[in-house]
């Protein structure tokens, strides 16, 4: 039986060269691409299956920010499938990002600076904004889309007959000083994205301890420092091209420096190839680039609390049951 992989994100970026690697490794995949643009899904499907004609790659059009959509769409994959064997919850956004060049070129003379461009710890900023349902937007992607999605395909995911995965795209940037329990959504921070990639840490934490005895088991990823359109968004084109050879010499130096999507995407990949009761779920697993090239996984304990994670899997219950009172049925239906 085919295995069928459900890739959220995966249209551009860590999802599509991960699409793209997985079909390497399996070409008998049945690969499923959540995407918000379907001309973009399209298009991806079909140099897919141009250059995998063995595969069975389908689309299911989502967008993650929005309660209803993710509704829409999960009931269209109970749909079509019995089972899911892995869910790579890679969608995400840092919308708006602004630069603290005071940071950047202090941190560029310092014993930081390698640190400074593998996390962007104290560079970055973002203005975020509500979605159509009210929550934070980064929030809603990030966390709660993917949250929701899980909850709706519990039935696919949870089988005696062997178990099934789900692998987040988290990040360096992930840190516990930037996310509250007392504001999980981070509205009256600065930084959502980090307060977003640490809460879906934690939420691994808390879906392990509550689904791996029904066959349901989580990882995180960090694909490292990619350049995607997401990170050239950040800075304008002049310094990308002032910064680029700094940044290429800096992989002599540190791993985290993967660069392209292709090799940030090795620890996803990676993962797809492991047994998952041999995976520590307080363990993230990040993507690895030498100076010559070469990819290879780093194994980083996670600075995470366990009755943290138990805390913010309640807080999004519960917002998961406010939201889904005011927000219509997937049938269309109130």
């Amino acid at each position: 039986m085919r295995k069928v992989v459900l890739v959220t994100g995966a249209s551009s970026g860590i999802g599509l060269a991960l699409c793209q690697r997985l079909l390497t490794v399996d070409e008998e995949l049945h690969l499923c691409l959540a995407c918000r643009n379907m001309a973009k899904a399209e298009a991806v499907r079909s140099s897919l299956l141009a250059s995998h004609r063995s595969a069975q790659v389908s689309i299911v059009q989502v967008d993650v920010a929005s309660l209803p959509s993710v509704l829409r769409a999960a009931e269209e994959l109970k749909q079509r499938f019995q089972r899911l064997d892995y869910i790579y919850l890679n969608a995400g956004i840092m919308p708006n990002p602004q630069l603290n060049v005071r940071a950047l070129l202090s941190g560029l003379f310092s014993r930081r600076v390698i640190h400074m461009f593998s996390t962007a710890e104290g560079l970055l900023t973002q203005q975020d904004t509500l979605t159509a349902d009210g929550l934070q937007e980064v929030f809603a992607t990030n966390v709660f889309g993917h949250f929701v999605l899980i909850r709706e395909l519990e039935p696919l995911l949870c089988h005696s007959d062997g178990p099934s995965r789900l692998i987040w795209t988290s990040s360096r940037n992930a840190r516990k000083s930037n996310f509250s329990l007392e504001d999980i959504q981070h509205s009256k921070g600065r930084e959502p994205y980090s307060s977003s990639k640490y809460a879906t840490d934690l939420l691994n934490v808390a879906l392990n301890r509550r689904y791996n005895q029904q066959g349901l088991y989580s990882s995180v990823v960090c694909p490292g420092t990619v350049l995607t359109n997401m990170t050239y968004g950040i800075l304008p084109p002049f310094i990308w091209t002032l910064l680029i050879p700094i940044i290429w010499l800096l992989r002599f130096f540190a791993n985290a420096f993967t660069l392209t999507p292709y090799n940030g995407s090795e620890a996803l990949v990676w993962l797809f190839q492991q047994r998952p009761e041999s995976l520590s779920p307080l363990t993230k697993y990040m993507s690895a680039t030498t100076g010559l090239g070469n990819n290879y996984i780093i194994h980083q304990k996670m600075d995470v609390n366990e009755d943290t994670a138990e805390k913010l899997y309640q807080s999004l219950l519960e917002l998961e049951r406010q939201m889904k009172v005011s927000v219509p049925k997937a049938d269309g239906r109130s």
